[in-house]
Order: C-alpha cells, then sequence, then structure tokens
C-alpha cells in the first residue's frame, strides 16, 4: 500500500485498496473496508497519525480553554433525580457539584413525610451511598446506568457498564450497606427490571443479547441467582420490557425495530406463579407505539398513536384491556405532540399529568381523569422541557425540569396545586446564565414544505426578527450575522426538545448563535412528519437542513463562512449528507459519533435494529434511496467526477467503545475526505477525535466538557467566533 502526502506538513494518507461489492447490479466501492477492524495494525497506525492530525490542528483552537472553563461553570450544581419512595425511604441520584458521576443514594424518612420531605430529612450530609461509580473503578470508567429498588426498599438491582460498551453487569445491592447479594447477571444492556410483589425476593429482566439464543425475560432469584426462562422475544428486531404496575399487575412489552410500533400484554400475578404468568393482550400487531400506566382508581391508563398521530390517553380495565375495551380520556390535541402523562391524585378523584410539546417547547396540564376535562395548568418556571413524570404515593408527581439556561431540577407538584416547587426543599439555585432570546425562523424545502428553525440568541447579541425566512409573514429587516451553530438530529421520530445544555450556553455567551432545524423525520410536528422522513424518503430529512442553511444566510442571521452544521448519531448522518450534497453550503462540520456508511451500516453496530427507519440494503428501492444521500459514498463519487473538491471543514469524533453506531463509520468517513478532498491554507479537510474506552452513552463529566470543548473550540476557529465583538453583540460575561 503506498503512501501520499496530500498537504504539506499534514499526516500521511494511504491509497485506498480495492473492495468493490456488487449490490443490486451497482458495483459500490468501499476502498477502506480495512478501516472495520478495529484492532487491525494499519488501523492502529493510521488513528495514530490521525491522533497527531487533531493535536496539531486543536493547538491553534484559541477558544477552548475559555469554552471549556464556561461549560464547567455552568455545570456547577448539584444534579438530582427523582426520588423513588419506599417505606420509610426516598432512594434517588445525586451527581454533587464537581463530581464526575452521579451516585445511588437513600434517605430515612418517615412515611408520613415521604413526599415533601422536609429539609432537614433530605440534606445532603444525611444521605446514604448506596453505590458510586467513582469509589468502585476509580479510573472513572464505570458509570450507573439504571437501578431499580425491591418493593420493601431493602434491595436495589444496580447496572452498571465500563469503557462505554452499555452492555454491563446487574447486581442487587443492601440498600443498608452497599453490599452484593447472590451472583451478578453479565452482558446485560439496558434492562429492564420488575420485582415481583410478593413470595421470595426475586425480579423479571430482559437479556436481550444471550449467546445461547434464549433473548427474552427471565425471572432470577436474588439470594442465589437461580433463574427461568419466562417468554422469548417474538422476533430478532424487538426489544421486550417489563414492569410491575400498582404491586400486582405485570406489564410485558416489544418495541419492534426503533419504537414504531409496540405490543403489549399484561398479568395478574396474584392468579397464577410468577414464572409462568397468564399474558393477555393489551395491544398487538397494530402499527401503533403504546405505553401503558396505572392509575389510582385502578384504571388502566395508555397513551397511544393508535388513531392518534399526535397521540392520546385511552383508558380501560385491567381485566379487559384489549383496544375493543378502551375508551378515550384525553384526546390528540393538533399541532402538540402528547409527549408524557402520569395517573395522580386519590381513588376517589383520579386525574392525569400530560404533558405536550410544540417544536421543542412544553406545557403540562393536570386532567379529571373521569371525563378527560383540563382543570388547571402547571405553572412552569420557563420556556422549557419536562421528563420523566412519576407518581409518589401520596398522589403528587415528581418531574424533572430543564431549559436552556437552567440545568435539570426536580420539581414536586403536590395534589390540588398548580405551582410545583423544587425538590430537595433548600435546593440550591442553578449557576447565573445570560438571557436567551427564542425565536422561530420557517423556512420551504425542495418540495416545498414549510420547515421551521428555532433560533437562539443571548441577551447582548441582537436577536432575529420575529418572522424571518421564506415563511409567511413580512420581509424580515436586516439583522447583524453572527457565528452560527445549526443542529439537526432528525431520526426515530425523536423531538428536538429545549432542554439545558452547557455547552449551548457557552457558545451563546461568548457572542454566538445557536439554531435548531426541525427537519422531517424528527418528531417535531407529530407522528406524520416522522414518517416523511424516514426510510425512503429520509433524503428529505437532508434537504429540510439544506434549506434551513440557506434560510439563515438568506435572512443575514449568519454568513457562510460563519456557518458550522452539528449533529450526533443519526444527526451525524444528516449533517454529512449535507456537506456531502452541497459542499458550498456551511464553512465547518461537527458530526459527533456519526452513521456514514448506509450500504453497510446493517453490519455495524446495532444497524440491523434500524431498518424500519432506514431501510434495508437488502430492497432495490432502500438501496437506491440510501445510497443517495449516503455522505461515505457521496465523497467517494465525487472525487471520481471532481478531484480535489473542496468541502466544509468536518470534525468527526468517535468512541471505541461504541455499540451503537460504530466508531467504523467516522474512522471510513474521516478516510474518504482526506483523500477525496481539496485542504485550505495547509490543513487536512477532516478530523478525527478519537476516543478509547467511552461508547456513545453515559460518561464521566470531564470526558464530556473536554469533547464538548474540543468540539466548539473548532467551531469557533472556523466560524470566526471571537469574544471579542462589537458593543452590539457583546457576549455574556
Amino acid at each position: 500500500m503506498r503512501v501520499r502526502n496530500r498537504v504539506p506538513g499534514a499526516a500521511p494518507v494511504r491509497e485506498p485498496s480495492s473492495v468493490v461489492d456488487t449490490l443490486h447490479g451497482r458495483p459500490v466501492p468501499d476502498p477502506y473496508r480495512w478501516l472495520e477492524s478495529a484492532d487491525d495494525p494499519r488501523t492502529l497506525r493510521w488513528l495514530e497519525e490521525r491522533a497527531r492530525d487533531h493535536a496539531r490542528e486543536a493547538a491553534g483552537w484559541t477558544l477552548r480553554n475559555r469554552l471549556d472553563a464556561r461549560i464547567r461553570r455552568h455545570l456547577d450544581a448539584d444534579l438530582w433525580s427523582a426520588p423513588v419512595h419506599r417505606p420509610g425511604l426516598l432512594l434517588a441520584t445525586v451527581r454533587p457539584a464537581g463530581a464526575e458521576h452521579p451516585r445511588l443514594v437513600a434517605f430515612d424518612v418517615p412515611d408520613d413525610v415521604l413526599s415533601g420531605a422536609s429539609p432537614a430529612a433530605v440534606r445532603a450530609d444525611r444521605a446514604r451511598v448506596v453505590y458510586d461509580p467513582a469509589a468502585a473503578d476509580p479510573s472513572g470508567r464505570t458509570t450507573l446506568d439504571a437501578w431499580e429498588p425491591d418493593p420493601t426498599g431493602r434491595l436495589v438491582a444496580v447496572q452498571t457498564s465500563a469503557g462505554g460498551v452499555e452492555r454491563g453487569v446487574l447486581r442487587v445491592l443492601r440498600v443498608a450497606d452497599g453490599r452484593q447479594v447472590g451472583p451478578a447477571v453479565r452482558g446485560v444492556r439496558y434492562s429492564h427490571v420488575a420485582w415481583t410483589p410478593r413470595g421470595p425476593c426475586a425480579f423479571y429482566y430482559v437479556r436481550r443479547d444471550d449467546e445461547g439464543g434464549a433473548r427474552g425475560v427471565w425471572l432470577r432469584r436474588a439470594a442465589d441467582g437461580t433463574e427461568v426462562f419466562v417468554r422469548a422475544c417474538s422476533g430478532p428486531g424487538t426489544v421486550p420490557g417489563v414492569r410491575v404496575l400498582g404491586g400486582r399487575l405485570l406489564l410485558f412489552t416489544e418495541s419492534h425495530g426503533t419504537g414504531h410500533r409496540t405490543d403489549l400484554w399484561l398479568a395478574d400475578l396474584e392468579a397464577g406463579p410468577p414464572e409462568a404468568p397468564d399474558l393477555r393482550p393489551v395491544q398487538v400487531g397494530e402499527e401503533a407505539e403504546t405505553e401503558a400506566d396505572l392509575g389510582p382508581d385502578g384504571l388502566l391508563y395508555l397513551r397511544t398513536t393508535l388513531d392518534a398521530p399526535w397521540r392520546r390517553i385511552c383508558v380501560t380495565h385491567p381485566d379487559r384491556p384489549g383496544p375493543g375495551n378502551w375508551r378515550e380520556a384525553v384526546p390528540q390535541r393538533e399541532g402538540e405532540t402528547l409527549d408524557s402523562f402520569a395517573p395522580c391524585g386519590t381513588a376517589g378523584s383520579p386525574e392525569l399529568l400530560v404533558v405536550r410539546t410544540r417544536l421543542g417547547i412544553d406545557s403540562a396540564t393536570v386532567h379529571d381523569a373521569r371525563t378527560g376535562a383540563p382543570v388547571r395548568t402547571v405553572d412552569l418556571p420557563g420556556e422549557g422541557m419536562v421528563s420523566g413524570p412519576a407518581t409518589a404515593p401520596d398522589g403528587s408527581v415528581f418531574l424533572n425540569y430543564a431549559d436552556v439556561t437552567a440545568q435539570q431540577r426536580v420539581l414536586r407538584l403536590a395534589p390540588g396545586s398548580s405551582r410545583p416547587l423544587s425538590w430537595p426543599p433548600g435546593a440550591a439555585p442553578p449557576p447565573p446564565a445570560p438571557r436567551v432570546e427564542r425565536t422561530v425562523l420557517w423556512c420551504r424545502s425542495a418540495d416545498g414544505t414549510r420547515v421551521p428553525v428555532t433560533v437562539l440568541t443571548a441577551r447582548g447579541a441582537p436577536p432575529p426578527p420575529a418572522s424571518a425566512g421564506n415563511g409567511p409573514g413580512t420581509a424580515a429587516p436586516p439583522a447583524e450575522p453572527l457565528p452560527t451553530l445549526l443542529h439537526a438530529y432528525g431520526g426515530f421520530g425523536r423531538p428536538r426538545r429545549f432542554g439545558f445544555s452547557a455547552t449551548v450556553l457557552a457558545w451563546l455567551s461568548l457572542g454566538g448563535r445557536y439554531a435548531v432545524a426541525h427537519v422531517r423525520g424528527g418528531g417535531d410536528i407529530g407522528r406524520a412528519w416522522h414518517l416523511a422522513g424516514a426510510g425512503r424518503a429520509k433524503p428529505r430529512a437532508v434537504e429540510d437542513l439544506v434549506a434551513a442553511a440557506d434560510a439563515l444566510v438568506a435572512a443575514r442571521l449568519c454568513e457562510r463562512p460563519g456557518l458550522c452544521l452539528s449533529g450526533g448519531s443519526a444527526g451525524g448522518l444528516l449533517v454529512l449528507a449535507a456537506a456531502a450534497a452541497r459542499p458550498d453550503l456551511c464553512s465547518a462540520v461537527i458530526a459527533s459519533a456519526p452513521l456514514a456508511d448506509m450500504a453497510r451500516f446493517e453490519r455495524l453496530g446495532l444497524g440491523r435494529m434500524w431498518t424500519r427507519e432506514f431501510g434495508t440494503v437488502a430492497d432495490p428501492a432502500d438501496f437506491a434511496a440510501l445510497m443517495s444521500y449516503s455522505p461515505y459514498h457521496r465523497v467517494l463519487e465525487g472525487a471520481v467526477r471532481t478531484p480535489g473538491l473542496r468541502y466544509p471543514s468536518v470534525l468527526l469524533t468517535g468512541f471505541d467503545g461504541d455499540t451503537r453506531t460504530d466508531a467504523a463509520h467516522p474512522r471510513k468517513m474521516c478516510a474518504a475526505l482526506l483523500a477525496a478532498a481539496r485542504s485550505e491554507e495547509g490543513r487536512p479537510p477532516a478530523l478525527l477525535r478519537y476516543e478509547r474506552d467511552v461508547g456513545h452513552g453515559p460518561r464521566a463529566v470531564g470526558r464530556a466538557v473536554g469533547l464538548a470543548a474540543d468540539a466548539h473550540a473548532f467551531a469557533a476557529h472556523r466560524t470566526g467566533l471571537s469574544p471579542r465583538r462589537p458593543a452590539r453583540g457583546r457576549p455574556w460575561p
């Protein structure tokens, strides 16, 4: 294999090897197939060269340390989870300010103050540490992924993983002293855990990838680890789940593919042995996503897309749970996705907390569960995101709230109240932050569809006009262009919601703008919006992002040299595809843990689970759509048509423990860009920031901050962001 230098002073780029597949009669070159082997000596040498490239370039990113400091400042607060109640006990996680990981703690609290929990009862110095990943593994590689206490509060199932692989260990610990009970279960991946309500201490758990082929739900005794197989998955593309509702009902679920369809069954654990539950269908075979919970009145409430693309809540009796017996409790509301709900109140006065989202901003209302009528609006602290509502024994609701300027905090909504209060009582307020202006710009995609783009600007820099772009309204008056990050995700029906990001806040406070394109493929405007950008329609999501970038420039909110696209995972695929389709679109691209090779995505990471979102190479029409936007192949083809084509500067990130998208994607994409693209001013056209011992999901705070500071320092360098701006655009101090 020959070696050449395309850029003076840059690391050498090896000539590609000749691998060509023939798919549906079409030759598909794959010159960097060898980079799929992470431990191959050639790959390791190549990664060393990329590390040198990155270090050389990063030395000139003058805002890197300032961004790091600002991100840390905005994170400098205790981060709590909502508490889980057990007799005489509260359990929660807390990541103290400055700590690298959250730890699981317990408070001994009298039953009569469990929900409100006086400040004295939940003081940090009264917390008993049940599990601390930093103490268990001082290297910081271990993360606490999930936990679930048993009904008595004496035991808790704790799931951990190391090195980012998200396939870890499930242990049972004693809450009193944190000591392990019985043998551990290895190889679990974010398993649901559901404790049996009575009898010997045992729990159901999910094994998704069993080497013996028995994928599904198991019942395991905590004391000695003996277990029985309860139910198999119905197919290779399903993700099972288990919950126990109301201390009596076992809910078994199967998500098919990526959440487009959910099947549910229910069993009464008092009617038979736990190892052989009599599961009755709640919903099976419907093309609908549904989740269920038990109300204080003993009825089963279901949030569903069945006959309701914006989602509604139905109710049925657990003895007759099938769709034919459902009654609509809360109807769908056009234009707002019913994102989550929680049954609350009392048996005599049952209520439902309902959270809806519209273009990333959430609202919450409390409804009468019997009539569905709204009875009060919840007074949220601002325009932000509500997540994880959960009901306490007294009928109150705990929920997580965050917005652009405030880190996530726990709120408690007492029965009958419309104003939630912070929990734990006396919790310190979040660090000071700038005021952020939010406006919505509308653009038209290639097929004429109007696509919203949310634009955020810190006070001190001029906000964009309320009506901008080529949507309805009057022509936008001139605005001062600012360096702008344009983010998109556009996958799996997930809406982009405006919670807290210390990185975004740091970028805004230095005088930049931040925009989010609500492209098709996401769930930003309901289920139809998702389906309009999924499968063979995925190219529409790319077109939407291109239109959003053009609209920002046309509205003079930014200039081409001051625009950087940013996306991760499925969003990384999107920004790479947009840049490959329109190399003149922007100055820079950040693609974090992206998909890139769509001819082989099913063979890498969890790609085989995502064929309902992207299609499958096995189908000729799906294959044609995949190849029309696959960034890796677009760049390879561009190198043949236009040698030395200039693309935006690209920063790719990859993690060797990534078991979702697989780090082969950014490795191969980086190699293709280095070989095909023309460089600028002696710098390589693509950089790869590659990390070991981390993966796609959670990591230590220090490593997360380092990654974010590097990525946004790169963006600042390429877009010209500088804190020394004129008075009109002066950054927040």
